[in-house]
């Protein structure tokens, strides 16, 4: 039963603060005409922030078993689960929440993650099998790689891991080696040219002119020539 009172304003002392981007209220917000939407979207960014690791995410069943969100979210016409996942459906549709179903022995178990660079790339993790089962109900799910893979590798050093991009290093993971797509970051990274089509050209020149070992660790002049004069010259002024 929800309260009737109304609300007594914020105690005096320190209070707990919880982040969000400036870019929910002058983009979200405006566009969100849903109670619900908005509703979940906030809880989101207060629940995540609670949470610790690397990738964060909230489970279906977490939410669904929180009474002031769903008491919150209840409305004469609609029963409280039901307008949560009404709500969950808006907020995925918009970009907001990104929405992954993973099946494990006991289930189907149902993910949202918000829709940033991190989050992108934890769906990606998922999708190429690089997620698995903790067994911890609070926390289901780890990441089965220990070193970063060239997804996280790109957002820490290049930039934003955009759909685009990601279905890019995709195909590159399908003709290049993965130490290949390392080392070809970590030059552009060293030579300041944090784009794709420079690393992806490197890839190419290694792939049909072949690479020398040697000359490629980054310790010497003529390495780092290589890869800022002719056909790479272009990438500097672009």
């Amino acid at each position: 039963m929800k309260s009737q009172t109304g609300f007594p304003g914020f105690p005096e002392g320190k209070l707990k603060l919880t982040p969000i981007p400036n870019l929910f209220f002058s983009e979200l917000l405006p566009a969100i005409d849903h109670l619900g939407e908005i509703k979940v979207t906030l809880y989101a960014f207060w629940a995540l922030a609670r949470k610790e690791g690397r990738f964060r995410y909230l489970r279906h069943e977490e939410m669904a078993a929180d009474q002031i969100l769903l008491e919150g979210l209840a409305s004469p016409s609609t029963p409280p689960l039901e307008a949560l996942d009404e709500a969950l459906e808006r907020a995925v549709a918009r970009g907001t929440l990104l929405k992954v179903s993973i099946e494990f022995e006991d289930g189907t178990e149902t993910f949202y993650f918000l829709n940033t660079p991190k989050g992108r790339a934890a769906l990606t993790g998922i999708e190429r099998g690089q997620w698995q089962p903790s067994g911890l109900s609070e926390a289901p799910l780890e990441l089965s790689v220990e070193r970063p893979n060239i997804y996280i590798l790109y957002e820490q050093n290049i930039g934003p891991l955009t759909p685009m991009i990601a279905e890019r290093l995709r195909d590159a993971e399908h003709t290049y080696s993965t130490h290949w797509i390392e080392d070809a970051i970590r030059i552009a990274v060293e030579n300041n040219v944090r784009k794709w089509r420079y690393i992806e050209a490197i890839l190419e020149d290694w792939l049909t002119r072949g690479r020398d070992e040697r000359e490629d660790r980054g310790d010497s002049e003529k390495a780092r020539r290589r890869y800022v004069e002719g056909e790479f010259a272009d990438f500097w002024d672009s």
